[in-house]
């Protein structure tokens, strides 16, 4: 990665964790092995990016080895959208995101299987375990990526941070059975530019000496935070690449982009001061479905958001979260997204009041506008002690709190499957049950 390479160059094989300095070679010295990883700031940097690869997709290869060769696409059925594509569906140009009748276009031998999300992030939750045995600096971005910060923990594993992760590397292969790609430089934006380089199972290095040089040729796209919106209006002005970006004044950008002026400055020259924060507060839970035909009318609408609101639920009190502001999302057959939102005098976590709002909100919408997919999430979280307040008195919220728990309990037991309501599988009903009256 580096423009040139001092004689200082640290080398390390990825497979025994051999360490030298100066001379290169095309194998180790040690083990013989090929996979060597290089960098003149290699036992400096401390910060890297972890992604799986090909996450959902591997998990499915390594359960059924005959997928090993195959192109594998994880998502729904031909109207939902490609979740992940295993490195070989890649080939034909399928990505995540892409509609599933367009991905099945350009593979029509792909095997297409349904996401599992509990054995995702069963198999998540082991591989959090190993990143955590090796620094206690973990900051989850999803279930299938984290930054982790090594510094300091030389003194604690007797190797460098390079040499950690490269066994940490080597410990989710052996033990999860998938490759994981790393990306280690000295901030967060520059560490997962970096495990994006060298995929799958890569191991690449940014460098203080080398960031601008580096940055410079790159689309301004590639900056944090820059989406498709502001990469238009980047666009607009003339700036194009990194390098563009480079040669404007921080007070320039600070006049003509405003708050964001800054972060673009400090980014296009390799400044990132954030740290790794071991603990993400959840903002917002939320489920969503894409159908396999259109849906127009109301109460087809209601009954594929129930469901949802019952996941919604479920996330809520196994976080023991509580939340007071309910959002239905739509998305029409012309892929134009809406969202609308309400309030709810208190927080709850009862299926039952969020599918009350949503629906409610999802009156005004259904007017004969074809939908493609419909959501529900909670947001302005709280702890889960003051979800659903009212006492005792409160006969309808008691009787609805009551309801909900054995439904949970008899899933739980039996699978959840195994039993449910009116209101998921009756085509007569149009809306919300109005409270019962005792």
């Amino acid at each position: 990665m580096a423009d040139t390479e001092p004689t200082d160059t640290a080398y390390l094989c990825r497979d025994c964790l051999h360490l030298w300095h100066g001379e290169a070679r095309r194998e180790c010295p040690r083990c013989h092995e090929p996979r060597i990883v290089s960098h003149p700031e290699l036992t400096r940097l401390h910060l890297a990016h972890v992604d799986c690869d090909a996450f959902f997709a591997a998990i499915e290869k390594r359960d059924d080895p005959s997928l090993a060769h195959r192109p594998v696409i994880i998502g729904g059925g031909r109207r939902g959208v490609v979740a992940t594509a295993c490195y070989i569906a890649r080939q034909y140009g399928i990505r995540s995101a892409m509609p599933m009748f367009r991905a099945r276009r350009l593979c029509p031998d792909a095997v297409v299987i349904k996401p599992d999300i509990e054995k995702y992030r069963r198999e998540g939750r082991r591989i959090r375990l190993i990143f955590e045995s090796f620094t206690p600096a973990v900051e989850p971005l999803s279930i299938d990526e984290a930054f982790l910060d090594l510094g300091g923990t030389e003194r604690y594993h007797h190797r460098s941070p390079a040499q950690s992760l490269c066994a940490l590397a080597r410990q989710v292969e052996e033990e999860i059975g998938i490759t994981i790609s790393v990306g280690l430089s000295y901030n967060k934006s520059l560490a997962k530019m970096a495990s994006d380089l060298d995929k799958p199972r890569g191991f690449a290095c940014i460098g203080r000496q080398e960031a601008r040089s580096f940055l410079a040729p790159r689309p301004v796209g590639d900056i944090w935070g820059v989406g498709k919106a502001s990469e238009k209006t980047l666009h607009r002005e003339g700036i194009r690449t990194i390098g563009d970006l480079q040669q404007i004044s921080e007070e320039e950008l600070f006049r003509r982009f405003g708050q964001m002026g800054h972060r673009l400055h400090a980014f296009a020259r390799g400044i990132d001061e954030r740290p790794v924060k071991t603990a993400r507060e959840t903002k917002s839970i939320s489920a969503e479905t894409t159908f396999e035909t259109d849906l127009r009318r109301y109460d087809e609408l209601c009954r594929a958001l129930w469901p949802l609101s019952e996941t919604v639920a479920r996330r809520l009190r196994q976080n023991d979260l509580c939340g007071r502001t309910v959002t239905l999302k739509l998305k029409t057959a012309s892929f134009q997204s809406l969202t609308r939102a309400r309030t709810l005098e208190d927080p709850t976590q009862l299926a039952e009041y969020i599918f009350r709002a949503a629906s409610s909100l999802l009156k005004a919408e259904a007017d004969g506008t074809p939908y493609r997919l419909i959501g529900v999430g909670v947001s302005h979280l709280d702890s889960g002690d003051k979800a659903d307040p009212g006492g005792l008195f409160d006969r309808d919220r008691q009787r609805i709190r009551i309801r909900e728990q054995v439904l949970e309990e008899i899933r739980e037991r039996f699978g959840r499957d195994a039993i449910a309501t009116g209101r998921a599988i009756s085509g007569k009903r149009r809306g919300p049950t109005p409270p019962k009256k005792d």
